[in-house]
């Protein structure tokens, strides 16, 4: 099946829209002022939900969808959130007793709020969906929530090591610490009739999207067996996915915090960017475990040649592996390193990709340590006109027969790769 990328496009703005009208009802229901934060269409597997869902306590609604659009809802609130929605629900009806109208406070909100998602889609589509009573859904514990029953429920057709697709929306209350997650899953049927492409314009192969997810991914375990060869510290791929989002979005995807950033552009087939993005503290932690020191209070121009040289090591060994699926030859830059907040490390990257298209194909991964508070998100962006020739020329039978290299070595000499202007970072020594 092949995905029209202008189609994937359409429905994400639609799922954009759909959280709008969520986020207005809930306003109304609460008096609390909501607005979209981001949408986000990935292409998943069921551990990622799991993993995103691990670690907080939720409660919410689940609905089943039918008719112009058939799959799964969910609509999560954390527990902290939930009693304070709850209380903006009964407050002044003093014939409550606490905590009696829980449940229903939560399951009525899901449900306006899921609706609203939901008649955003079917405005668009010009058709008629069908919603199921919700079903009240509450965690146990924090690694009970039913995450990899709801995409094998969702997706029964597809095998659970393939990728479904995920529409993912957070929502941000304005004045209040609150968080809202919703999931929206179609089933396949609806995928390929939904977004299946008409012409080869512009058309991304889901089958060939699949096997490349599979070299990126191996990509990315040798890239955190690397860092643990490197630093001495156990790591482990904890989130992959694929997220097919509008580039102004993507600065909202990492902290606002301050971030260590190491960019490369990359030239080839396909060409783009790849970022690794640590926080201080994980950055201080593995500088300090790779050269055999206590971690510095700060982080001098001794750390940053650190991070940028471990930043070289893993970016060679996953591009290295894409060019050996793709038989061709991909060069990349030499490291642009940043310390600013989040979004400014990223923004340079959009401008970069901004002149040629409004969405982009993000390759996100988290590597995590083992029983160490150390963590690493990777984000590769090809261009997106050069990732559909790419696909269009890839052999999906070599997936089983290629493994990547990504050898602990770096080159004896850099590439003639420069990054553009787009990168101009402050701290950043270009080639």
């Amino acid at each position: 099946m092949k995905l029209d990328v202008d189609t994937l496009g359409t429905f994400y703005e639609m799922a954009r829209e759909g959280a709008g009208l969520a986020a207005d009802r809930f306003s109304s229901m609460t008096d609390i002022p909501a607005r979209v934060d981001v949408t986000h269409l990935n292409f998943t597997r069921d551990g990622t939900v799991a993993s995103d869902l691990t670690g907080t306590e939720w409660v919410g609604i689940r609905v089943a969808l039918t008719d112009g659009f058939s799959g799964t809802s969910l609509l999560l609130f954390d527990e902290e959130s939930a009693d304070t929605i709850t209380e903006a629900m009964v407050e002044g009806i003093p014939t409550v007793e606490d905590g009696t109208l829980y449940e229903s406070a939560v399951t009525e909100v899901g449900q306006t709020m899921n609706n609203g998602f939901v008649d955003g889609w079917a405005n668009v589509l010009d058709a008629n969906i069908d919603v199921s009573a919700p079903r009240y859904v509450a965690t146990d514990g924090a690694d009970e929530f039913p995450a990899e029953e709801l995409v094998s429920e969702a997706t029964p057709t597809v095998a659970s090591d393939e990728l479904a697709v995920l529409f993912r929306n957070s929502l941000e209350a304005v004045g209040e610490e609150l968080t809202f997650r919703h999931y929206l899953i179609p089933d396949a049927d609806t995928v390929e009739r939904l977004f299946q492409a008409r012409s080869d314009h512009r058309a991304i192969e889901f089958e060939k999207l699949v096997g490349f997810d599979r070299i990126a991914q191996r990509g990315a375990t040798h890239a955190a067996s690397n860092l643990a060869q490197m630093s001495g510290i156990d790591m482990d791929v904890d989130i992959r996915r694929i997220n097919f989002i509008s580039l102004d979005a993507i600065p909202s995807e990492v902290s606002a915090e301050p971030m260590i950033g190491v960019a490369f552009s990359f030239a080839g087939m396909p060409s783009g960017y790849l970022l690794f993005l640590f926080d201080e503290r994980s950055a201080r932690t593995l500088v300090g475990k790779s050269l055999g020191t206590e971690p510095s209070d700060d982080l001098g121009e001794f750390e940053r040649d650190a991070i940028q040289e471990l930043s070289n090591v893993m970016a060679s060994g996953m591009l290295d592996g894409w060019a050996n699926l793709l038989d061709t030859t991909i060069d990349h830059s030499t490291p642009a390193y940043a310390h600013d907040m989040g979004a400014a490390v990223v923004d340079p990257l959009v401008v970069g990709l901004g002149d040629s298209q409004e969405f982009a194909f993000v390759f996100d991964t988290r590597i995590e340590a083992i029983g160490t508070e150390v963590d690493l998100d990777i984000y590769v962006i090809p261009d997106e006109a050069d990732l559909r020739e790419a696909l269009g020329s890839f052999d999906v039978d070599r997936v089983a027969e290629t493994r990547p290299e990504a050898s602990t070595e770096l080159p004896d000499e850099p590439t003639d790769q420069t990054l553009p202007e787009a990168l101009d970072y402050d701290e950043a020594e270009l080639l």
